[in-house]
């Protein structure tokens, strides 16, 4: 039979939306199923910020009565103005192999985006810097953090076969921390803070955050993040949104902030334990006992696996070695916790200097992902 595509209407059917991905991969070691009910709060105007400045609309694809694909088009009205681009987006898309039912998803996401004017499509990407984005395309025999996508192989050649084209590369490092900071290290530190007049200053809990820095530090990632692919200038609300949702849930010795002699902060680096055992064992789902793996996971005091989530550093700080500052700080904490292997997030295959911080240390890039784009 033909492939249908129904756009989703309601609670049930975006719960259909969301438990598809876990069904396609219940028998992949390397695919991290998602929180269930953050999933369910990022396609809520309500809950979600980023409606404020997005569009968005959600397709499920259906053969025999059976779902066998989804996928989510997005409109980030922000970025196009930043970018000067007329761009639809496409995340969330996962679908059985067979190349009628990602071209007949693809075609409903291209289709509601020239209904409003766009001129291409492009993804996968989310609403925001700070949702999945890249289709993995090497390293799939690794687990994947909960930050990030997983997929299958056999998703690159139908995005080819769809005609889409490479736009932007990710790639992402392993790394393994030294026993102890290097001498060299301990020397870079050392120049590093004299000659920028920066020091790192060790908050403890998202009480002292705030009452130091209030809100600027969400200020510090945004500048930073503005030369970044899809970058969209965040809200306001979604500065507090994000700052609220994520920094009350990690442990405050992976949080590294470096502040000038006015006590302004100028860099932030964020880190958490591997959540994916964590995820895989409850299958994304909190209730009724899955909140019990993931606080376990968080409030672990060994671990062996760490995600790095975010380093950013103010503009007019940047070139000078601030990044330095991040790994010098977490790697007694690393040997504290006694961490095997870091995870980095996304670095644009562009972005040498952030490159570069890695190869200070032993490290692997293990990973590449991709976004791409198509004129429709």
């Amino acid at each position: 039979m033909a492939v249908e595509i129904r756009e989703v209407k309601n609670k049930k059917e975006l719960k259909q939306f969301i438990e598809f991905a876990n069904n396609l991969y219940k028998d992949n070691p390397y695919f991290c199923p998602p929180l269930f009910i953050d999933e369910l709060a990022v396609f809520s105007p309500k809950d979600n910020p980023a409606f404020d400045v997005c569009e968005s609309v959600c397709y499920l694809a259906y053969r025999d009565g059976q779902i066998v694909g989804r996928i989510a088009g997005i409109i980030n009205h922000a970025a196009n103005r930043h970018w000067n681009s007329k761009h639809v987006r496409f995340g969330w898309i996962d679908f059985i192999d067979d190349l009628e039912v990602s071209k007949a998803l693809l075609d409903a996401v291209a289709a509601w985006g020239k209904s409003k004017g766009m001129e291409a499509i492009n993804g996968p990407v989310g609403f925001t810097d700070f949702d999945h984005e890249g289709l993995l395309i090497e390293g799939y025999e690794y687990l994947a953090p909960m930050a990030s996508l997983y997929n299958y192989p056999y998703y690159v050649r139908h995005m080819e076969a769809y005609g889409l084209v490479k736009e932007n590369d990710w790639i992402e490092y392993q790394i393994t921390p030294p026993a102890e900071v290097p001498e060299r290290l301990q020397r870079l530190k050392a120049i590093v803070e004299q000659r920028a007049n920066v020091h790192v200053d060790k908050v403890r809990n998202v009480r002292e955050l705030k009452k130091k820095y209030g809100y600027t530090y969400m200020d510090v990632i945004d500048t930073a993040y503005q030369c970044l692919y899809n970058f969209q200038p965040l809200t306001p609300r979604q500065k507090q949104y994000y700052a609220k949702t994520y920094f009350p849930l990690v442990n405050f010795d992976f949080v590294t902030i470096v502040a000038n002699e006015k006590g302004e902060c100028v860099g932030v680096g964020v880190g958490m334990p591997s959540l994916s055992k964590a995820l895989k064992k409850c299958g994304g789902k909190l209730f009724p006992f899955g909140w019990y793996h993931v606080i376990k996971a968080l409030k672990a005091k060994q671990m062996e696996d760490f995600d790095l989530l975010l380093i950013a550093v103010r503009p007019d700080y940047q070139a000078k070695g601030v990044n330095a500052l991040f790994m010098i700080d977490q790697i007694p904490y690393f040997n504290k916790y006694g961490i095997k292997r870091v995870e980095t997030t996304s670095i644009m295959e562009t972005n040498w200097k952030n490159q570069a911080n890695w190869q200070l240390f032993e490290h692997k890039q293990h990973k590449r992902r991709r976004a791409y784009i198509k004129d429709i």
